[in-house]
């Protein structure tokens, strides 16, 4: 019997998805995807034979007897989730249910936003010399967090932070993140990155809150703070030091 295939679809460039996934939804035969949270555009390269699902529409149950009904018939199904699958991207639950029922699967993973987003300001989260450390957490919203992964908990080491699907609690996360850094931190959100309409808004602790709302953005959203949004001329890698030229021949030298 055919796996199941959870494919990353990447952040929203149609260009940014693997090209094992883009081969695999060239050759599918049904793809159940994440709704407005998958660029359609990448749904193009699929033959016009292959069905389309949108999963927005259909709770947990009916999308695994959808995939069973598929997988039975020996076709290739693409469950296509936006970003890379293992971060929130509520994958183990059908996972779960596929071993329930004997099903194989497998994962191909996809171009997180939490890179994409590091492309398109030109930063780097982990500095020599500065913080080796990134947390990518959330807010506590309808899925609550464990009480030891409060933002401000989380905020208290310093590190690179990325906070994802946190958007529409903007003020609860600027009162959780003013416990720890100054209200003149820096603070990126990073609206819908990669796509046609994406929007980077570079602001302040004290003023993102304003700057978020009025940009009338309350999802799709990745929000960004640490010592790494500093300038950072001074982080310079033992890597590529000055002892490279005593300690290595290069034949192009």
């Amino acid at each position: 019997m055919t796996p199941v295939y959870f494919v990353g679809a990447g952040p929203g460039d149609p260009e940014l998805i693997t090209l094992k996934g883009k081969k695999l939804l060239e050759k599918a035969d049904c793809v159940i995807y994440a709704g407005s949270l998958v660029n359609h555009d990448i749904l193009k390269v699929c033959s016009p034979q292959t069905r389309l699902v949108d999963s927005s529409t259909h709770t947990l149950e009916e999308i695994i007897d959808y995939m069973i009904q598929e997988v039975s018939q020996n076709h290739l199904v693409i469950r296509l989730h936006s970003g890379d699958p293992s971060l929130y991207g509520a994958i183990q639950e059908q996972i779960n249910e596929l071993d329930n029922r004997g099903i194989n699967y497998q994962v191909i993973p996809g171009v997180s936003s939490v890179g994409a987003v590091a492309s398109r300001i030109k930063k780097e989260y982990t500095l020599p010399h500065g913080t080796q450390t990134l947390i990518i957490t959330r807010m506590g919203g309808q899925t609550p967090v464990p009480e030891s992964e409060q933002l401000s908990t989380l905020a208290a080491h310093r590190t690179s932070m990325v906070i994802l699907l946190s958007s529409g609690f903007i003020d609860q996360v600027v009162e959780e993140l003013s416990k720890i850094y100054p209200l003149e931190t820096p603070i990126i959100c990073a609206y819908r990155v990669t796509w046609p309409d994406e929007r980077i808004i570079q602001s302040t602790l004290e003023k993102i809150s304003q700057a978020v709302k009025e940009a009338g953005i309350h999802r799709s959203a990745t929000l960004l703070i640490g010592p790494f949004l500093n300038h950072s001329e001074r982080y310079r890698s033992y890597l590529y030091g000055e002892w490279i030229n005593e300690n290595r021949h290069f034949p192009f030298s």
